[in-house]
């Protein structure tokens, strides 16, 4: 099982990224995605979750309302559009697949988890 993700990069503030996830060898449409994010010198957070069927999200306070969580099953792919970026969204970005019922997930609902991707923004 392999989550690829991509998007990240060096954005300024007010600036926005789309965040990738590509899911492999898996069922993908069989997990709750999820996005976490870790920042320098911080635990790793929930960022925004979605459910199997894409019908239901879930966000972080931090979050809510800039940035979008969707996926498309046939494409095995999750995404996070963030918009409105600012200088506490630098962080490293991971997909993850969890087998929990909860759309908010919890680490340990965790199975799989991508390899991160690095979101800088400069303010």
């Amino acid at each position: 099982v392999q989550l690829q993700a991509s998007g990240g990069g060096l954005v300024q503030a007010g600036d926005s990224l789309r965040l990738s996830c590509v899911a492999s060898r898996l069922t993908f449409s069989l997990y709750v995605m999820a996005w976490f994010r870790r920042a320098p010198g911080k635990e790793r957070e929930f960022v925004a979750g979605i459910s199997r069927r894409g019908d239901s999200t879930q966000y972080a306070d931090s979050v809510k309302g800039r940035f979008t969580a969707s996926r498309d099953n046939a494409g095995n792919t999750v995404y996070l559009q963030m918009n409105s970026l600012n200088a506490d969204d630098t962080a490293v970005y991971y997909c993850a697949a969890s087998t929990g019922v909860s759309v908010r997930t919890v680490v340990n609902d965790v199975v799989y988890w991508g390899q991160g991707t690095l979101v800088t923004v400069s303010s």
